[in-house]
């Protein structure tokens, strides 16, 4: 099991960290008490294969424990050969940051900001002290951070993962697409006797809507502008992409064009899922 124990100062990063490790496989506890962790893992282990990847932020929030903890971290990384990483920046950095989100420090009971700080520096100093891995976050945006965590710790370089959905107008415009692109101008199966009861992954409804000059010339300007887009939306962080296409009843012309640019796109090592929304309807 890997395991990984994120600390660092108030203000450097450690929500977006832990996010971005969430994004690429782990399972995640913001906040964990250092006193109960030892145990945790243990339990994790009669899990079998179920978690393979954890990590938890332990920081000043939970101070009352570490006295007691000090000893537990130690242990764990040596039991479960755990990676310490300490994020932290320096003071004029996170005094901006905390001006911009308008966040409390957890020890903002000193008299401001700049001493509470201070404070937690000291507080922390022991855990800084033996970490695997300092950081230091100050020049990197959220997006950026976010970007560094997948490209470092992702299993397998995970990518964006693009959901392709078929729809039906007939039937309204998913909440959840990012993108909608109507497909009706395609010549349409419904009309055709023989496919008419079958549905766009039928190879005889592919094969009527892919001879047509029209849906040539579309489906390249379409794929050209998928991958022109994708890394864009990759470089500003984003998890997901859900594009939608629909036809009139979400069961021929859609479901054909999600069911070709799927093949498409797995074919480049894109992270590919589709679903077809209307299609027995």
């Amino acid at each position: 099991m890997k395991v990984m124990i994120l600390s660092g100062i108030s203000g450097s990063g450690k929500t977006t960290f832990l996010r971005a490790l969430e994004d690429a496989g782990y399972f995640c506890v913001d906040n964990f008490p250092l006193i109960l962790l030892q145990k945790f893992l243990e339990l994790c282990g009669l899990t079998g294969d179920k978690i393979i990847r954890c990590a938890f932020v332990v920081d000043v929030r939970e101070r009352e424990f570490f006295d007691e903890g000090k000893e537990i971290l130690k242990n764990i990384k040596d039991k479960y050969g755990a990676e310490l990483i300490f994020l932290e920046s320096p003071d004029d950095i996170l005094l901006k940051r905390f001006r911009e989100t308008r966040r409390s420090h957890p020890l903002y009971n000193a008299s401001n900001i700049k001493d509470a700080l201070k404070e937690e520096r000291e507080l922390v100093k022991w855990i800084r002290n033996i970490a695997d891995k300092i950081i230091d976050t100050s020049q990197f945006t959220p997006h950026e951070l976010r970007r560094f965590v997948l490209n470092t710790y992702s299993q397998d370089e995970k990518r964006m993962k693009i959901n392709l959905m078929s729809f039906g107008y007939a039937y309204g415009i998913p909440l959840e697409a990012d993108m909608v692109l109507d497909v009706r101008f395609l010549p349409n199966p419904f009309f055709i006797e023989e496919l008419k009861e079958k549905t766009g992954l039928s190879d005889e409804v592919r094969e009527y809507i892919k001879s047509n000059e029209v849906y040539k010339g579309y489906f390249h300007l379409l794929l050209d502008f998928l991958v022109y887009l994708i890394p864009l939306f990759e470089k500003e962080g984003k998890s997901y992409l859900t594009t939608c296409f629909g036809c009139t009843g979400g069961k021929h012309r859609s479901v054909s064009i999600v069911k070709e640019l799927a093949g498409q796109l797995s074919m480049m090592n894109y992270n590919v899922s589709t679903l077809h929304r209307d299609i027995d309807r």
